[in-house]
């Protein structure tokens, strides 16, 4: 006796009626359901590829990289030179990149100081306006 799947990847009854059944109730499943068509035989294939190539890497073991190699996806070369000056790249990239954060808080805080002028002129405006029309008003 063989043992067949009844959902199996490919064009049988049962897989287009759960496609149309997928994109009438939410046309996400209809996708999915599709993809499974065309590419559900090729699945097992990519999970024990992608298995192999995250035990390969050293993701899989507990302890195999340091934490800051792990964090960054950078492992030392080998090349001492090449990894300090990688080293030094980086440091200074990453004081680039705090610097441009600061630039950019102060140009927000600068932007909220624009808009509050803004609105107090907006504001004062307003309260102006209303004060001659009550003036105005009162006087007739």
């Amino acid at each position: 006796m063989t043992n067949t799947l009844a959902l199996r990847p490919g064009w049988t009854p049962l897989t287009i009626g759960l496609m149309v059944l997928g994109f009438i109730v939410f046309w996400p499943l209809g996708f999915a359901m599709l993809a499974y068509i065309l590419w559900g035989d090729r699945l097992h294939r990519m999970a024990s590829d992608a298995g192999e190539s995250f035990r390969a890497n050293g993701w899989g073991c507990a302890g195999s990289r340091s934490m800051r190699t792990a964090a960054t996806g950078f492992s030392a070369t080998g090349n001492v030179a090449f990894d300090e000056y990688r080293k030094r790249e980086i440091e200074r990239i990453e004081a680039e990149r705090r610097k441009l954060d600061e630039m950019r808080a102060e140009f927000d805080s600068y932007l909220a100081e624009l808009r509050r002028a803004k609105d107090k002129e907006e504001f004062d405006r307003f309260m102006a306006d209303r004060d001659r029309r009550e003036r105005d008003g009162g006087a007739a």
